[in-house]
C-alpha cells in the first residue's frame, strides 16, 4: 500500500506544476501585447508600500496581497480581437464564471465576470473584457487597442477593488465594483 501512495504521489507530482490557461496562447502572438504580473512582482510591489501612511497605498497594499495573477492581453487587430472574444466566451462557459455587470458606452464594451470566493464580497477570479476602445486624440506610440482581456486571480475584495478604481478614476465601468 505504501508502495502504491508513493507512486501515486509520483505520478500526479509533475502536473501541478502546470498550470496552463486558455489564454496561454495569446502570449506568443505577436497580433496581441501582453503583461502578466505574477504573485511575486505583486509582493514585492506590496512590501515596497507597506510603509506608507497614505490610506490609498494601504489599500493598494491589501488588494496586491490578495492577488495570485494578473494578465493583460491587448489587440488592435481585428483577427485577434475575434480569437480572444471567442476563446473568452468559450473559458467563460467551461469555467462557469457569472456575469458581473456590463457597461456599453458608445461603440466601448465592458463586461465583468467573476468566479465566486469565500464570501459575498470575495472572487476567486474576475475576468474583464473590453472592446471598441477609442482614443479620440490617439496614442503617443500610432497604437490604439481596441480589445482588453484581463484575468485577476486570488482571493480578491470587490470592495476594496471597487474602492481603488473609483479612486483612481479608471473606466467608469469599473467604479461600480464598489457598489456589489
Amino acid at each position: 500500500m505504501k508502495k502504491l501512495s508513493i507512486l501515486l504521489v509520483a505520478l500526479v507530482v509533475p502536473y501541478l506544476g502546470i498550470s496552463q490557461s486558455i489564454f496561454d496562447k495569446f502570449e506568443d502572438s505577436e497580433r496581441v501585447g501582453t503583461v502578466t504580473i505574477n504573485k511575486g512582482m505583486l509582493n514585492l510591489v506590496a512590501k515596497l508600500m507597506a510603509h506608507d501612511e497614505d490610506e490609498d497605498a494601504q489599500e493598494f497594499v491589501e488588494v496586491a496581497n490578495s492577488v495570485n495573477r494578473i494578465k493583460v492581453f491587448m489587440s488592435e487587430d481585428t483577427d485577434a480581437a475575434e480569437d480572444m472574444s471567442a476563446t473568452m466566451k468559450k473559458y467563460v462557459r467551461s469555467s462557469k464564471l457569472e456575469e458581473l455587470m456590463k457597461v456599453k458606452d458608445g461603440d466601448t464594451h465592458v463586461n465583468f465576470y467573476i468566479r465566486n470566493g469565500k464570501d459575498d464580497d470575495h472572487v476567486a477570479e474576475l475576468l474583464m473584457f473590453v472592446t471598441g476602445i477609442e482614443d479620440k486624440h490617439g496614442s503617443k506610440h500610432g497604437r490604439n487597442f481596441e480589445t482588453v482581456l484581463l484575468t485577476m486571480t486570488g482571493d480578491i475584495d470587490l470592495t476594496k477593488v471597487g474602492s481603488l478604481s473609483k479612486k483612481m478614476k479608471l473606466h467608469k465601468g469599473l467604479r461600480k465594483l464598489d457598489q456589489h
